[in-house]
């Protein structure tokens, strides 16, 4: 593997490691916050985006040649879960901070892992 490919894989490898961490933080909150269904929701989602994440970091890190399709999948999770996230904001609940970051991780990800994918 090339210098710039491995800089690239490596690159994304953090991003998912940083999704992970925020997207955990944001269903911690969602949870402990109680809420409406749309924040169980988005709990869940996180959760879910948590985990795909953090398997397509392993991937990369052990230079599986499975790892592009689980980007393209982290990818597609990664958009799902800001999308979520932003709605959460604009309904104006009691975590905005946590689930921005969480967003504008996902969405630092989702680009990452685009690239792993192609």
């Amino acid at each position: 593997m090339g210098t710039q490919m491995q800089q690239t894989m490596d690159e994304c490898i953090r991003r998912c490691l940083e999704c992970v961490q925020a997207c955990q933080q944001c269903a911690a909150e969602c949870i402990s916050g109680g809420g409406d269904q749309t924040m169980g929701d988005c709990a869940k989602l996180c959760l879910d985006c948590a985990d795909v994440c953090a398997a397509a970091a392993a991937l990369m890190s052990r230079g599986s040649p499975h790892h592009a399709a689980q980007c393209r999948v982290c990818a597609e999770l990664c958009e799902a879960c800001a999308a979520a996230c932003d709605k959460g904001c604009a309904k104006g609940c009691a975590i905005d901070d946590v689930m921005r970051r969480c967003a504008e991780a996902c969405r630092r990800c989702a680009e990452s892992c685009r690239q792993m994918a192609a």
